[in-house]
C-alpha cells in the first residue's frame, strides 16, 4: 500500500490570542477525497512534528494561511531533495498559485470532490503528475461532498486545559455576499451552495463530539434554509457555534434552540444596529465574539478607542482584533495596489497582527499601537481565561439541562474554568 503524507503548516500565532489549537477543516475534506487503496498519514505541525524520515510516496500541503506558505515552501524543498514529489492545494494556494507553482510539483486549485483529487493521484501512478489541476470555480456538484474523514485527527491533540476543542464540519460551501476585504467570492464563488439537508445531519450526528463549529462563510444567506438547518439540528442536542447568524428575531430564536452556543459577530462601527444584533443574541443566551477588524480607512486612533469603549459598553463576551491585511484578490487589495499603500509581501509577517500597509489616518507604527491599546484595553478588567470561562460555564449549564453534559470530564472542566 503506498502511503500519502498529508501536512498542514505551522505558522506564527498572533501572541495576544489564548493559545489553542482546534483540528483543521480543510485537512479532513480532502482527506475524505484521497483514494481508500492509500495509507493516509496527517501532520498538523502545529501540535505534531514532521518526520522527514518517514518513507512516504507523496505529499499533499494543506495550506489555508497566506503566512503558511513561508513554512510550505520549506517543507517542499525538504521532501524534493528526498526525491518525494509534492501536490500544493488549499485556499493560500489558490490566493497565490503562480508563487506556489514555483515551489511544488503540482498546484491543485479548487475542490476535490467528484473524483478530481483521485485523477491526481492516478496520474501520479503513471509517471504523469501534471504541474497544474485547474478546477478553479469548476464546483463539484454539491451532493458528491460528503463527509469529512476525521479519522485521520488525533484528537488527544486538541485539548486545552483538558478541555477537548470543538469539532469544525460545514453545512453549505460559497457566498453571495462579497465584503470588502474577503476573499471568500473570490475563492469559493457567489452563489450560495447547501449541501443536501440529509447528508450534513447526518454527518453532525456522526461525530462522537458533542461541541461543534458551523465554519459556514455565513449563517445569513437564506432564511429558508437556515431554519430548516436548525430545525434539523434540534434533536441531535449538539453545541456549537458559528460566524454570523441572520439578524432576524425568529431565526436566532430556532438557533438557540438549535443548539448555538456562541457566534462570531463583526463589529464595524458604533451603531445602534450593531447595538441592537448583539442585544437580541444574548437575549437568547447566545454569547457573542466581537470580529474586530482595525485599521479600515474610516478609523483613527480616537474611533478605535470609542470602538473599544462600545464592545465594554454593550457587554461582548469576548473580542478578537486583528489588522485589515490585503491579502491577494479583495477588493481592498486592488484599491492600496493602485495607491501605492502596500508596504510589502513577506506573507509570513500577514498574520493580521502587523501593519503591512499604509492606513488612510495614521501611521502603520501608530496603527500597531492602537491594536495593542484594544488588546489591552478590553481585557484589562476581566481578562481573557476568566471570560472564556463564563462563556463555558453557560455551556455547560446547557448541557445539564438537556442531559448532554458528561460527568466524567467535571474535574477537568472545573480546574479550566478556575484558572
Amino acid at each position: 500500500m503506498q502511503t500519502v503524507t498529508l501536512i498542514y503548516p505551522k505558522w506564527n500565532k498572533i501572541p495576544e490570542q489564548t493559545e489553542f489549537h482546534l483540528p483543521p477543516h480543510g485537512p479532513v475534506c480532502v482527506a475524505a477525497s484521497i483514494p481508500e487503496k492509500y495509507e493516509v498519514r496527517f501532520i498538523d505541525e502545529n501540535v505534531d512534528e514532521i518526520d522527514f524520515s518517514a518513507s512516504t510516496d507523496i505529499v499533499l500541503l494543506s495550506m489555508m494561511l497566506t503566512c503558511q506558505l513561508p513554512r510550505g515552501k520549506e517543507i517542499a524543498a525538504q521532501y524534493r531533495e528526498l526525491g518525494v514529489q509534492v501536490v500544493a492545494g488549499g485556499i493560500s494556494t489558490m490566493l497565490h498559485s503562480k508563487e506556489v507553482a514555483t515551489f511544488v510539483d503540482s498546484i491543485f486549485l479548487g475542490e476535490t470532490e467528484d473524483g478530481r483529487l483521485a485523477s491526481v493521484f492516478s496520474d501520479f501512478e503513471r509517471g504523469q503528475l501534471q504541474g497544474k489541476y485547474d478546477f478553479f470555480h469548476d464546483f463539484p456538484p454539491i451532493d458528491s461532498i460528503g463527509p469529512a474523514r476525521r479519522s485521520i485527527l488525533n484528537d488527544k491533540r486538541y485539548v486545552y486545559r483538558g478541555v477537548r476543542m470543538v469539532d469544525l464540519v460545514h453545512a453549505s460551501r460559497g457566498c453571495r455576499f462579497n465584503c470588502f476585504p474577503c476573499a471568500t467570492a473570490f475563492l469559493g464563488g457567489q452563489q450560495f451552495r447547501p449541501r443536501p439537508m440529509d447528508r450534513v445531519i447526518e454527518e453532525i450526528e456522526s461525530i462522537d463530539n458533542n461541541r461543534l463549529f458551523l465554519v459556514d462563510n455565513s449563517l445569513a444567506q437564506s432564511k429558508e434554509w437556515v431554519m430548516d438547518l436548525f430545525e434539523a439540528l434540534i434533536p441531535l442536542k449538539k453545541k456549537w457555534i458559528s460566524h454570523p447568524i441572520l439578524d432576524d428575531e425568529e431565526v436566532i430564536a430556532k438557533a438557540a434552540k438549535a443548539g448555538c452556543w456562541y457566534v462570531y459577530q463583526a463589529v464595524f462601527d458604533t451603531s445602534d444596529v450593531i447595538r441592537d444584533r448583539v442585544k437580541r443574541l444574548k437575549d437568547h443566551g447566545i454569547g457573542v465574539e466581537a470580529a474586530v477588524l482595525l485599521g479600515t480607512d474610516n478609523q483613527d486612533a480616537d474611533y478605535i478607542k470609542r470602538l473599544i469603549d462600545f464592545l465594554l459598553e454593550i457587554d461582548v463576551d469576548m473580542a478578537e482584533f486583528s489588522i485589515l491585511t490585503p491579502f491577494p484578490h479583495t477588493a481592498v487589495t486592488e484599491r492600496y495596489e493602485k495607491q501605492g499603500r502596500i508596504l510589502h509581501r513577506d506573507w509570513g509577517r500577514y498574520t493580521t497582527a502587523e501593519a503591512v500597509y499604509t492606513p488612510k489616518n495614521m501611521s502603520p507604527k501608530k496603527l500597531e499601537e492602537m491594536y495593542s491599546y484594544a488588546w489591552d484595553a478590553f481585557y484589562k478588567d476581566m481578562p481573557q481565561s476568566l471570560r472564556m470561562a463564563r462563556l463555558f460555564t453557560d455551556l455547560v449549564k446547557k448541557e445539564m439541562a438537556d442531559g448532554t453534559y458528561k460527568p466524567r470530564e467535571l474535574e477537568k472542566e472545573r480546574q479550566w474554568s478556575l484558572q
